[in-house]
């Protein structure tokens, strides 16, 4: 076996790397994935001008998007498929046109099929944005089909 198939780094990087270029929704915003590891993973996000709502600020459903691929990224990070079973956002202030949103995606509890997850969102300069917990269930199969996993996941 590989050392790519063993080191849960690797893995995670992997099957990061194979989910990215999948995802069209995630492209399509801008997003870009700034960190990934094991249970964890890191996104940005720029606020464009399409991106406005009616009060001149962000619309919550890009704040809850960019949460939601954050999740994403990291409960699939064991290469075992992961959907949301869950979501809940709190928005506790507003990103602005040109901001550059962050998204920390760790987790905070593993076991059998389920996982927690807690999200937090903040302006790069560090003013949160918006608090978002995800719950997660594995479903069968692989993001990487058929690749050995030597790392698993509490089962």
């Amino acid at each position: 076996m590989t050392e790519q198939h063993t080191d849960p780094q690797a893995l995670a990087e992997q099957v990061s790397a194979v989910m990215w270029s999948r995802d069209r929704a995630t492209n399509a915003l801008d997003m870009q994935i700034l960190k990934v590891k094991p249970g964890y993973a890191m996104m940005s996000m720029p606020v464009r001008p399409d991106m406005v709502n009616g009060h001149a600020i962000c619309h919550g459903g890009y704040i809850f998007t960019l949460a939601d691929s954050a999740f994403a990224y990291s409960c699939n990070s064991y290469n075992q498929n992961t959907v949301a079973s869950a979501c809940h956002i709190d928005f506790l202030a507003p990103a602005n046109e040109g901001d550059i949103l962050e998204a920390e995606a760790v987790e905070q509890s593993l076991s059998g099929r389920t996982g927690v997850y807690d999200v937090t969102v903040r302006t790069r300069g560090g003013k949160t944005i918006a608090l978002f917990r995800g719950k997660s269930y594995r479903i069968s199969g692989e993001v990487i089909d058929g690749l050995q996993q030597a790392v698993t996941p509490n089962n």
